[in-house]
């Protein structure tokens, strides 16, 4: 290999993905949106299937991935990506199929189709952002709001005898028979970015070979819900959020 093989962009580590476009993220700085975003599209781009994966956003900050990663995408209703990308895949089974939500999306509004999604082993994929609030909408409680946890609809902290406990979705799902990979990663390290594209490379494969369900949670930090710097979002994340929301495989049958 020559000096001017080496820097050629296809042989740059540290490329922008090509499914990536040029449109202008929206997201607030610090968001673990956008890297989760690039991880999204390396890995569909490595693997080829540029031109034969079917990607689903619901509502939340998620809704608008289909801005930036070219593929195909299809907008579902607040909570029901799970079950419209059921029937894609039952429709296109040679397809990629996978939903991107956020956890107010995914373990609040839309329990039941994930849930029920899950348990059928649909040959989908699913990619969990939890930041443990609703981040689009003014800093709601979600369900996966840690106990203590202060919100614009429980400023005083999230309170067991009030507002109930947080819900461990992803332990739920790695307890359903139709789920084959069940993980929960995070992106706040170089070290943690190369797990979780790892992770939801497995988790597309199960998809493609129609392998059951696999369901990637992101642990995830939103500095302008919490009202933080990006820097003391993760220092936040890493200290309360990884105690309540361990990182590690769940589940892995394959």
């Amino acid at each position: 290999m020559t000096t001017n093989d080496i820097i050629k962009p296809e042989n740059l580590v540290y490329r922008k993905p090509t499914l990536l476009n040029d449109t202008p993220m929206h997201y607030c700085p610090g968001c673990s949106h956008g890297v989760a975003h690039k991880l999204i599209a390396e890995i569909i781009e490595e693997m080829g299937m540029e031109e034969k994966t079917i990607a689903i956003s619901p509502v939340g900050c998620a809704v608008f991935a289909y801005n930036y990663i070219d593929v195909d995408w299809i907008e579902a209703a607040h909570g029901r990506a799970p079950a419209v990308a059921s029937a894609v895949k039952r429709l296109w089974p040679d397809r990629l199929v996978f939903t991107y939500q956020g956890d107010g999306d995914l373990a609040c509004i839309g329990t039941g189709e994930t849930i029920h999604a899950l348990n059928r082993g649909e040959h989908i994929a699913i990619i969990f952002i939890n930041n443990a609030i609703y981040g689009m909408t003014g800093g709601q409680m979600a369900p996966t709001t840690l106990m203590g946890m202060k919100t614009s609809t429980c400023p005083y902290g999230r309170e067991a005898d009030l507002h109930g406990y947080p819900l461990h979705i992803t332990d739920i799902a790695a307890t359903l028979e139709g789920t084959t990979y069940v993980t929960r990663q995070a992106v706040h390290t170089v070290a943690a970015i190369r797990k979780t594209k790892k992770a939801i490379r497995q988790a597309f494969e199960n998809s493609l070979n129609g392998q059951g369900a696999s369901l990637v949670e992101v642990v995830s930090t939103c500095n302008a819900g919490w009202k933080m710097s990006p820097e003391q979002a993760n220092k936040w994340m890493e200290e309360h959020m990884f105690k309540y929301y361990p990182l590690g495989d769940l589940k892995n049958l394959l």
